[in-house]
């Protein structure tokens, strides 16, 4: 634990500071001053956690890039970019000329075996043929129909639909535009949960999937549940990439920052009551109580949790303060502890 610096003022040099920052406090001699009853505590050590605000980026639990499955002349664009969208619904239009063909060649082919083993099955009813080649017009009527079944699914692929429901984030075509297959046509965002994206540094500690981590959205702190955590950490950069689930009164919305509260280990450091930190403007004090006398100091306070403050510099564990020190307290009035 580093050593902790902490300033003792006279009477003169305390007024000196409270004059520089606005006060109207005047010195007084303490040999003047009444001797006060005071309340007084022990400043304590304790450990507690450290944590790191690390920042975040909110992402949509669904999302996915639509993309062209097949070659064909965009002929319909049904949507805008903010729209919403139910899943089903029909939001690009493609035309495909030799799909159109490929159908109707199959649905040909699929009409010409029926009849061929319409008649003879008619045939072999009369024995004027073998049963093999009702056999074998049967197989290749069962060819014909896959052929025609693939057809058809290619050219379902011309109209395009929303896989679930959401909202259109991005537009990435136009009609008369030429959609080839893996070309994306637009992004669709899902308008239900969201989560936040964090890159962890390798350097700090993991934590178990499911536990809360404390974290700042539009202003607000709340938590959010650790759902995925990614094992391997990232060659460039040094980061592993963490997932929460936020929750559903979040508020968020798609892209939004957000500061994620991560642990980063224990440290000890000396802590108050609440009650015994004195602002005055910008400058934060404590009196000291050495049995006879009490003593101003300034201390620059940190963490605030449970009706304590945590003292990074200005005071040592050990030490007795005083609790609800009144606005007439100054610094070396006499003073003798007030039983409890």
């Amino acid at each position: 634990m580093k050593p902790i610096l902490y300033v003792s003022f006279t009477t003169a040099a305390t007024a000196f500071l409270l004059a520089g920052c606005g006060g109207h406090e005047e010195a007084a001699n303490p040999a003047t001053l009444p001797t006060v009853e005071v309340r007084t505590t022990v400043a304590e050590s304790a450990v507690h956690e450290v944590h790191q605000w690390l920042p975040g980026t909110v992402h949509p639990s669904d999302r996915a890039v639509v993309a062209a499955r097949l070659m064909g002349t965009v002929e319909e664009v049904a949507f805008a970019i903010g729209q919403q969208v139910a899943e089903g619904d029909f939001l690009v239009g493609l035309r495909a000329d030799e799909v159109d063909a490929r159908v109707a060649k199959a649905r040909a082919a699929v009409a010409q075996v029926e009849r061929n083993l319409a008649r003879e099955r008619s045939l072999l009813e009369r024995k004027a043929t073998t049963p093999e080649t009702v056999r074998t017009l049967e197989d290749e009527l069962e060819k014909a129909r896959a052929a025609l079944a693939e057809a058809e699914t290619m050219l379902s692929y011309t109209r395009v639909t929303a896989p679930f429901s959401g909202i259109v984030t991005s537009k990435e075509i136009r009609r008369g535009d030429l959609a080839r297959p893996g070309m994306p046509l637009l992004t669709l965002e899902g308008a239900g949960d969201f989560e936040v994206h964090v890159q962890v540094p390798d350097s700090l500690s993991g934590m178990e999937q499911g536990a809360l981590l404390a974290i700042e959205l539009n202003g607000r702190r709340s938590s959010a549940e650790l759902t995925e955590w990614s094992p391997a950490a990232d060659p460039a950069s040094r980061t592993r990439l963490a997932k929460l689930s936020l929750p559903e009164s979040s508020g968020a919305r798609s892209g939004q920052y957000v500061r994620v509260y991560w642990p980063a280990g224990e440290t000890e450091s000396v802590w108050i009551p609440e009650t015994a930190l004195s602002p005055f403007g910008q400058l934060e004090r404590v009196y000291v109580f050495d049995g006879q006398a009490v003593h101003l100091r300034l201390v620059k306070s940190g963490l605030r949790e449970e009706g304590r403050i945590q003292i990074r510099s200005g005071l040592r564990a050990g030490e007795r303060i005083v609790l609800d020190p009144a606005p007439t307290l100054r610094d070396g009035q006499p003073a003798t502890e007030k039983a409890s």
